[in-house]
């Protein structure tokens, strides 16, 4: 399933965000607040274009109030973030879930992730996003979207969302 949007300001941006955050939290209700392994999301293009910034604003419309810098040189910032859902009971509780921001730019070879730890957090309950995917030369899981970011002539952004899994199938369908 394909998907596309033009993201014409910095608020088009903070305002997808908050979409995928609820349709994050639907999903991980719908589940019972539990899924198999991590949400993997592949991010796409050119620096610059704003995959930082769409990061940033999906951490914080999940409820994370720190800072959210690149991991451009660590590989990956991990955060996690408090999700109010439902439990059996209807009563609201509180779901602590990992976030793990990745950023493969600097890798030097493709395993690098690798030999860094960070294959066990993709088999985990969570969510990953993973900007420069492509450095990792098709050692990473599947991702259940690639978000792909394009500036176009008038500064706008291209964002094109191809979902690969019956999970990234499920997130889609609220768009």
């Amino acid at each position: 399933m394909i998907t596309s949007r033009t993201l014409s300001s910095e608020q088009d941006t903070e305002a997808f965000a908050l979409k995928l955050a609820q349709q994050i939290k639907k999903l991980f209700q719908e589940k019972n607040n539990h899924l198999d392994k991590a949400l993997h999301f592949s991010l796409v293009g050119d620096l610059g274009v704003g995959k930082t910034t769409l990061t940033r604003y999906i951490l914080r419309s999940l409820g994370h109030m720190g800072k959210v810098k690149s991991p451009t040189y660590g590989l990956c910032e991990p955060y996690q973030v408090n999700l109010n859902l439902k439990n059996n009971t209807n009563e609201i509780a509180e779901t602590n879930l990992p976030f793990h921001h990745f950023d493969l730019y600097r890798m030097s070879y493709a395993k690098e992730w690798m030999d860094a730890g960070f294959r066990d957090v993709f088999s985990e309950p969570g969510i990953c996003m993973v900007e420069w995917p492509e450095k990792a030369e098709g050692t990473l899981p599947q991702a259940d979207w690639i978000i792909s970011l394009t500036t176009n002539d008038d500064d706008t952004r291209s964002l094109t969302i191809t979902s690969q899994t019956d999970i990234g199938d499920e997130l889609i369908k609220g768009f």
